[in-house]
């Protein structure tokens, strides 16, 4: 664990001093214009391009979280950005020009994880993308309900008499590298990207939890240790003007990851998502930022298909980590309902109250009232049986930091209780 972490702060030193000289790198041309033709809708608007900041600087945060599942954690994260200057043709249209985040998170009940995350657009002054991450995870924490309809019955009917029946803990290191490459001036964009991920599964009841009962039971697999590969393809349609924090523009993907033994894996069984992002600015004149964001989203996964991959939904963004929890159906537990069919629905209202300059970093506050929706079916057909969806509500607030980075402090309330998040990002 050690050495991996070792790994990663030397990899990314080695990136941040490679994207350093990338950034001193001229056009040819004139800078003053781009060398080839980006849509006006992707430009940031006038008020998010005066306040984003010029040059490399490094953003970093504390991790702290209280969650009676995880206990009491504690990490950081670092963002080193790379924005170029005001006179790089490409620094009205791109939050960035390079970002390395670095991560470490620690929780009470030994939870422990370590990630690297790079994200370079227009790579070369070109119209190809490059993003990667390395992970490595141990949670011991997890909760499993089961893969079907059946975890839509109330905790009372899936929980065992002793308070670990539904944990279970697992050890992942998986490795992402995708190539993204931009058409029709930047609207639109195909991806093509590889992962391989290893797993050690393990419960602290073994035969007594309801992980090791389905897999004894054939009902489920990947219990134990196992690993995927996979070819994660997609397609992009973008006109979000600010892509960490949208005022304006929409974003609609459909990606597809396919995995199957000819690609190193166990496992032969195929995963699709669709999802639809809109961001629409409310009363201009009367706000100077007050926007109304809507996503929905709707997930298949297909074959024989271990346990775990049917808890999340790969974009190209990042993973949706099943439904519940922080980035889809908050106040309910994480990955709270799972069945092959997963849909979703979030509105928030993103009003922008205050600003100001703190020691030459820009800071920008946020209330944001949000509304959750979610459904799960064990086929597409039922997946948006009304009996079959749950809900969930109530305030949220944000911190935007030099635009590219955006502090979240979110309670959800739900029938089954309330949780309280913070995290680092728009959950999209």
């Amino acid at each position: 664990m050690i050495y991996s972490a070792r790994i990663k702060i030397v990899l990314s030193c080695f990136l941040l001093s490679y994207l350093h000289g990338f950034a001193q790198i001229k056009l040819k041309s004139d800078t003053a214009k781009l060398p080839f033709a980006i849509a006006k809708e992707k430009r940031l608007s006038d008020d998010d391009l005066n306040d984003k900041k010029e040059g490399i600087y490094i953003t970093g945060v504390p991790d702290l979280s209280s969650d009676p599942q995880t206990g009491f954690g504690a990490g950081a994260e670092a963002q080193f950005f790379i924005d170029g200057n005001r006179s790089d043709p490409f620094f009205a249209y791109t939050p960035y020009r390079a970002e390395i985040d670095l991560s470490v998170f620690y929780t009470t009940k030994s939870e422990r994880e370590f990630e690297l995350v790079w994200d370079i657009p227009y790579i070369f002054n070109t119209q190809w993308r490059l993003r990667g991450r390395c992970d490595y995870e141990v949670n011991p924490d997890y909760v499993f309900f089961g893969v079907t309809e059946n975890t839509l019955e109330p905790l009372s009917n899936l929980s065992g008499n002793t308070s670990d029946y539904n944990t279970y803990q697992q050890e992942e290191k998986s490795a992402n590298l995708t190539l993204e490459h931009s058409w029709f001036k930047g609207k639109v964009r195909t991806l093509i990207g590889y992962e391989y991920a290893s797993y050690e599964t393990t419960t602290p009841l073994d035969n007594n939890s309801l992980l090791n009962e389905e897999a004894m039971a054939g009902l489920i697999t990947g219990y134990g240790a196992s690993h995927t590969g996979l070819v994660q393809l997609g397609i992009i349609y973008d006109t979000r003007d600010l892509e960490d924090d949208p005022s304006g523009g929409s974003y609609i993907e459909l990606t597809n990851e396919y995995s199957s033994t000819s690609l190193g894996s166990q496992f032969n069984y195929n995963r699709s998502f669709f999802h639809y992002n809109y961001y629409h600015r409310l009363f201009p004149q009367a706000f100077k930022k007050l926007v109304f964001a809507a996503r929905v989203g709707l997930g298949y996964t297909s074959g024989n298909a271990p346990f775990y991959e049917y808890l999340d939904q790969w974009t190209s963004e990042g993973d949706i980590d099943g439904l519940g929890g922080a980035q889809s159906l908050r106040g309910y537990t994480q990955s709270r309902f799972v069945a092959p069919a997963m849909a979703l629905a979030n509105i928030e209202i993103r009003y922008r109250f205050a600003e100001t300059d703190v020691l030459k970093q820009h800071l920008a506050f946020y209330v944001i009232p949000f509304f959750d929706a979610g459904g799960i079916g064990n086929t597409l057909d039922r997946v948006g049986n009304f009996e079959n969806l749950r809900f969930s509500e109530v305030p949220g607030a944000q911190i935007a930091w030099n635009e590219d980075t955006i502090l979240r402090f979110d309670l959800g309330i739900c029938p089954e209780g309330a949780q309280f998040y913070f995290g680092i990002g728009q959950i999209f």
